[in-house]
């Protein structure tokens, strides 16, 4: 298939990644678990930055987990403008850092801009080989689909053939998310989303159940499939291969086939298009002394995935790149790309 501008298209929410080491006992100060993600709280977590801004290895990266896949897509790709990111950011020097960092891969950032809050950040605070991120949405709480309906925006919509929406923008803007989804069913076009982090499913998961009718991928970790079998589906499984024939099976509102994808870490990829056949694709292992942190790595996977997707490539192909990816990332600090793309 012949690249073209405009064939992916993402929402979700915009945060400058503010990275640094910690031990557990910093963890511990903030009540916080490794390998885990949530939503700061205000007063109690805006401290976690004081601390970190003064550390030695303190870094700031763009972020986000819709922006991060398809900043990865993009740089896989090595197209510009083939993938457009739409979420809302601050009239401030952080977010004129994201577009720059975006652009330098060839992701097209359609950011709505706003004067009411700054730029979102979240602390990323890696223990080890794991990490454990604090999310502070500020301006990207503040999107609104008025930005959407703009006709130059609209635009972007209509010209996408893959439509992805993390789990996180659940958070943000239901009406955004059915507007896109309903776009995408009329229009025979492919809609993915992210389950994203536990407590999606756990404080959110009537907009999920909303929405999934009209989704044609679902992405997750094992940790976000078991929790939605808990909240969303009212399930004591913790089998991923059952949650995955479960999520698979969920009323759909069109006759395409659901594809559910459940990365596992180390462990195989689980997926299905049918709700009973399960795929498991092996992982290629990164020695754990070449492992420097394990964020971005789903959300590469993602970006690795659609990358191939969009190609026309069979799903085997999809999932190998989004392996292949989260292996290069997770050898790096944060999602950070090699100056050269070496996939083939």
């Amino acid at each position: 298939m012949t690249l073209s501008d405009g064939m992916i298209f993402g929402l979700c929410n915009p945060l400058l990644d503010v990275s640094a080491h910690v031990d557990k006992d910093f963890l511990e100060k903030y009540k916080l678990e490794a390998n885990s993600a949530i939503l700061g709280d205000d007063d109690f977590h805006r401290k976690i930055y004081d601390e970190i801004d003064k550390k030695p290895d303190v870094e700031y990266i763009p972020g986000g987990s819709a922006q991060n896949a398809l900043r990865t897509a993009a740089w896989l790709l090595n197209k510009p403008n083939v993938a457009t990111f739409m979420g809302c950011v601050g009239n401030d020097k952080y977010a004129n850092i994201m577009k720059e960092k975006a652009t330098e891969v060839g992701l097209n950032t359609v950011y709505q801009v706003t004067d009411k809050a700054p730029t979102g950040t979240c602390a990323v605070l890696v223990t080890g080989k794991e990490r454990s991120l604090v999310a502070h949405l500020s301006a990207a709480n503040l999107f609104t689909v008025e930005h959407l309906d703009k006709k130059e925006n609209w635009s972007f919509v209509e010209k996408a053939k893959v439509h992805y929406i993390s789990g996180y923008f659940f958070t943000v803007s239901l009406e955004t998310i059915m507007r896109v989804a309903k776009h995408c069913n009329e229009n025979a076009k492919v809609l993915a989303i992210n389950l994203s982090a536990p407590f999606i499913s756990q404080f959110y998961k009537d907009r999920l159940l909303e929405a999934l009718p009209y989704v044609d991928i679902v992405f997750g970790n094992e940790d976000e499939a078991r929790a939605f079998a808990k909240h969303a589906l009212n399930s004591d499984t913790t089998d991923i291969k059952e949650i995955v024939k479960a999520i698979q099976k969920l009323p759909k509102i069109n006759d395409k086939k659901r594809t559910v994808i459940i990365t596992q870490g180390a462990d195989p990829v689980i997926s299905s298009t049918d709700g009973e056949n399960i795929m498991e694709i092996a992982i290629t292992k990164i020695p754990s002394e070449k492992i420097v942190d394990t964020n971005g790595a789903g959300d590469a996977f993602v970006g690795g995935f659609l990358s191939q997707f969009i190609k026309g490539e069979s799903l085997e192909k999809c999932i190998d790149c989004g392996i292949w990816v989260s292996g290069i990332i997770i050898q790096r600090s944060g999602c950070t790309f090699p100056e050269k793309m070496e996939y083939a």
